[in-house]
């Protein structure tokens, strides 16, 4: 027998391994087994790293440090020497083997026509590698296994990531699968169930009454990108997100090839989960702030589902009380394709030390969520929400933290080169926002100060458009009410190229939980640098 076996023979292959029942003990070789060969079936080989691993196929937090933690090293010593075990005794008739060479963890895929003792050791790994890794597994295994079975003896369900099933794998490999990490679940956690639950729908992915444990102390800050296998996603404002954990029930699908409007980073709204679902985030105690983000891509206009608004509602509870009775995220953002986000403030961990987030349907459409987010809270305040008119993130002179340009549907944003006096923080003026726009800005209910920044660096003498006063005027809405009539920034500062700030106090976020301010042109076009929301309850 000669030639690599094609990729079809692969994937039998990984599936009759899975269903043989050498796992049955170890499900956690399973995952690596099933993560590393689903990268390799992508095309995705070089993403296989000893981070991602851990991290998508071993449920570890984005934080995991391989010099801290040498799980995955561990758990690839033991997968060669149980495949090894496989291949000599009761796969030794097997027409193709699966050898994970020592030393990296891309799988090898080799047609099974040599003998166990010529195969593995001359093609994969030489005898003194095979000496080398026994040694090392040894040492390792001496050292950590008493710590790690403790471990297992005590976790919770631990998460299996949809990510490890690619979409295109046939139904038979499915179902060998759900059987066979079933069983293995069972033996290892007492009360604690794996099961898989996996369908062929577009690139759809669903996993039912899958769980997730807390792996040691998590960051006080929590991004999860519902539906992900990303490990990884830094937004514009430098933000971290991690792949999807922490949640129960629920579909996974992605949304590709939509365009997402209002917002810099359409990376949330790419996956979602869908069906009823709930996460269960783990917490250290205190008060925080949750952040819901929705996009409505199967309902409305220009999509497939047509239809409208209530095509889709649902209900949002939080530790068990209902936050949200008829949530219509359609509706909620003001149209289809259109990121939509919800904030929830003074929210504590319950008993257990979770967050307890659960979506029931009530009408139609399964209820769904494309990312979420829990920062540290302020009692009985939601967090400013500071915005600057700039691709990232500045800092001002006080150390108060701005975040990039955000929210926003229409205008365009650019540059602005020269210095903006009348202000302790010219930088906060180098860049704004011009045009016919709006900022939806997702608020809590309560009282809000909002802060209009503002510099004339277009128009006045010597300027590139010339003229003055009156040169550019235009309003102001905030939900529909006039803020500004007529506005000229160079009459209100006193010339161009300085600052000037308007503030409104005792504002109140509309029904959807927004602060919408409108920039409506009279003469020329509407402009802001910089909006600052904060609470204005005392």
């Amino acid at each position: 027998m000669s030639g690599a076996p094609d990729q079809d023979e692969c994937r039998a292959e990984l599936g009759a391994l899975i269903a043989s029942g050498i796992f049955a003990k170890a499900p956690s070789l399973a995952l690596v087994l099933e993560y590393i060969c689903s990268k390799y079936f992508e095309g995705q080989a070089n993403q296989i790293k000893e981070y991602s691993i851990a991290v998508e196929a071993l449920g570890r937090p984005p934080s995991f440090d391989p010099k801290q933690d040498s799980i995955v090293r561990v758990e690839a010593l033991r997968l060669r020497k149980r495949l090894k075990q496989y291949y000599e005794n009761e796969g030794a008739n097997r027409l193709t083997r699966i050898v994970i060479p020592s030393g990296q963890y891309v799988p090898m895929f080799l047609k099974n026509g040599r003998s166990a003792a010529g195969g593995e050791a001359r093609d994969a790994d030489s005898d003194l590698g095979r000496d080398h890794a026994a040694d090392e597994e040894a040492a390792l295994e001496s050292t950590l296994a008493p710590i790690r079975e403790r471990a297992l003896a005590s976790a919770p369900p631990i998460v299996v990531p949809p990510a490890l099933v690619p979409p295109r794998r046939r139904v038979g490999v499915r179902l060998a699968l759900l059987l066979s990490l079933s069983v293995m679940a069972v033996a290892l956690i007492a009360g604690g169930v794996w099961f898989f639950r996996l369908r062929l729908a577009g690139k759809a992915v669903s996993v039912a009454k899958t769980t997730s444990a807390a792996q040691g102390a998590e960051p006080d800050e929590i991004r999860i990108l519902c539906g992900s296998s990303t490990a990884r996603h830094v937004d514009r404002a430098g933000n971290i997100w991690s792949g999807d954990r922490f949640f129960r029930g629920g579909s996974v699908f992605d949304t590709p090839n939509h365009t997402i409007f209002r917002t810099p980073d359409p990376e949330l709204f790419r996956h979602k989960r869908e069906g009823d679902f709930s996460y269960d985030i783990p917490l250290k105690p205190g008060v925080y702030e949750l952040h819901l983000y929705f996009a409505e891509t199967i309902f409305g206009e220009d999509n497939g589902a047509g239809g409208g608004e209530s095509s889709r509602v649902f209900k949002i509870l939080i530790n068990g009380k209902v936050a949200m009775w008829t949530f219509d995220p359609l509706s909620d953002a003001g149209g289809s394709n259109t990121a939509d986000e919800r904030v929830f403030k003074d929210l504590s961990p319950a008993k257990d030390n979770m967050l307890h987030v659960q979506f029931a349907g009530l009408v139609n459409g399964a209820p769904f969520l494309n990312a979420l987010e829990v920062v540290p809270g302020i009692p009985g305040k939601m967090r400013p929400v500071r915005i600057v008119a700039r691709p990232r993130s500045y800092t001002d002179q006080k150390g108060v933290a701005w975040g990039a340009d955000r929210y926003f549907t229409n205008g365009f944003a650019v540059p602005r080169s020269d210095p903006v006096t009348n202000t302790a923080d010219p930088e906060m003026f180098k860049s704004e926002r011009f045009g016919n726009f709006k900022y939806s800005i997702p608020a809590t209910d309560g009282r809000y100060k909002v802060t209009l920044r503002f510099a004339e660096t277009w128009f006045g003498a010597g300027r590139p458009g010339g003229g003055g006063d009156g040169s550019r005027t235009f309003d102001v809405y905030c939900n529909g009410l006039a803020l500004l009539r007529n506005f000229d920034v160079f009459h209100a500062a006193g010339g161009p190229q300085r600052a000037v700030e308007k503030t409104f106090r005792r504002i109140t976020p509309n029904a959807q939980g927004k602060i919408e301010l409108s920039f409506v042109p009279v003469t020329n076009y509407a402009c802001v640098n910089a909006i600052e929301v904060v609470d204005d309850s005392n």
